[in-house]
């Protein structure tokens, strides 16, 4: 009993830090459901009701992590989306912050994979990682930047980005993929 116990408050801690775009629920709402039946089942003082209760929240649980109405995932999957997502704003990224101090991303690095110049004489730069940048000021880099060059991205102020390619000096780039 005791390990399917802890593999049910396993699940509920998982659920509770992923699910479906339509389930996620902004900070001060109630949980959901289906995670409150789980987390109920703990107030039950009979072992048997209790372990009932375990079952079948888990059972509800396990069908709806297989058709796709909740989606689980640990802590690093949530890092790791927060960092593929850098550059964009997504309010709805809060979901991934859920049970933790907000991770501050003030920079990112990565790799070119491909580099052009678009028709307004900007240039676009894809990295390795398929996250694609955009230069959205005037400055001219002494050099092209070419596939397997080190990238450099940081916030700076009001919103915006600086990225540096290679050792040449920072432009400012807004993320457009």
């Amino acid at each position: 009993m005791k390990t399917v116990a802890m593999w049910a408050v396993g699940v509920a801690v998982a659920a509770s830090l992923g699910g479906s775009a339509s389930q996620a629920q902004p900070k001060g709402e109630s949980r959901s459901a289906m995670l409150q039946k789980l987390v109920d089942c703990r107030k039950l003082t009979d072992e048997s009701q209790r372990l009932a209760c375990y079952d079948q929240a888990t059972v509800a649980l396990d069908q709806a992590e297989a058709k796709g109405d909740i989606v689980v995932v640990d802590r690093e999957q949530a890092r790791k989306v927060r960092r593929q997502a850098f550059g964009f704003s997504m309010p709805s990224l809060s979901l991934f912050e859920r049970g933790e101090t907000q991770e501050e991303l003030e920079n990112v690095t990565g790799v070119v994979a491909l580099a052009r110049v678009n028709g307004a004489g900007k240039w676009v730069i894809k990295l390795e990682d398929g996250a694609v940048w955009t230069q959205v000021d005037s400055k001219e880099l002494f050099k092209e930047p070419k596939p397997g060059m080190p990238v450099k991205i940081r916030q700076a102020s009001l919103g915006s980005f600086l990225m540096t390619v290679d050792t040449m000096g920072a432009f400012r780039a807004r993320r457009t993929e």
